[in-house]
């Protein structure tokens, strides 16, 4: 038997055994770490920030940054990639935004969890985001320590809204969002329609655009006709304009 072979080694066979012990267990330990931790990906269009991000979650053994991007289409191919457990997502990405890609990644794995990080406060936004599938929605000013209740949070399978806007929300539903009943020129732009518009607000071109959206010129130049038209608007500056105004794009951008 196994201990009556170590018995009659000795101290030193004994001592060889608890090492072996101990080796093991260690080994076992990682391994079950590993296949615990979380897939995440950053979706951020700022470096710095997204940096900041990446050391935070590195910082905790239970999670693993597994790809970052930096506007709407890159997150959508990552996720494809990778099939994350979580997507962090900044909701105004260039290229495509953030409510695009969360219906995207929705569309095509549903389990995925997506915690959304913005500036914007309005309950407009949490509501569109919240519509979309968003598991939580996060203020970028929030602290490390908020940042990380929501990431467990969503992680969780709980929702959670930062708590300074958390009672917008509320507000904005219980009124059954009556501020959004009667009907503006922007509740008449389509999904896709603001894709477009996005795009050209951030100088692309026709065929750009449609490269990037898989869609004709011709149907670009339809789209763009009918956003002139819906909202009244006769240049690309006012597009422009608009699409800033509404948060499609930042004026950065």
């Amino acid at each position: 038997m196994l201990w009556i072979r170590f018995v009659a080694g000795g101290i030193s066979d004994m001592h060889h055994l608890r090492v072996l012990c101990a080796c093991t267990g260690r080994l076992h330990r990682e391994r079950v770490l590993m296949e615990d931790k979380k897939k995440v990906i950053i979706a951020e269009d700022h470096q710095l920030f997204r940096e900041g991000l990446k050391a935070m979650l590195m910082a905790r053994e239970d999670l693993e940054v597994v790809a970052e991007a930096q506007d709407g289409l890159s997150a959508i191919e990552a996720v494809k990639k990778n099939k994350p457990d979580l997507l962090l997502l900044d909701l105004s990405m260039p290229r495509l935004s953030g409510v695009s890609v969360v219906k995207e990644v929705k569309r095509l794995f549903p389990e995925i969890i997506v915690l959304a990080l913005t500036i914007h406060e309005s309950d407009q936004y949490v509501l569109e985001a919240f519509e979309a599938g968003v598991n939580g929605y996060c203020i970028k000013d929030a602290s490390r320590e908020e940042l990380l209740v929501a990431i467990n949070s969503v992680l969780k399978g709980k929702t959670y809204i930062s708590p300074g806007i958390a009672d917008n929300v509320m507000e904005g539903y219980l009124e059954g969002r009556k501020r959004m009943k009667s009907r503006s020129a922007w509740d008449t732009i389509t999904p896709r329609e603001r894709e477009v518009l996005k795009l050209l607000a951030e100088g692309y071109h026709n065929k750009e655009i449609g490269d990037f959206l898989n869609i004709s010129v011709k149907t670009v130049e339809k789209h763009r006709a009918n956003i002139m038209a819906k909202l009244k608007l006769h240049s690309a500056a006012a597009l422009t304009s608009y699409a800033i105004e509404q948060g499609l794009v930042n004026k950065q951008n």
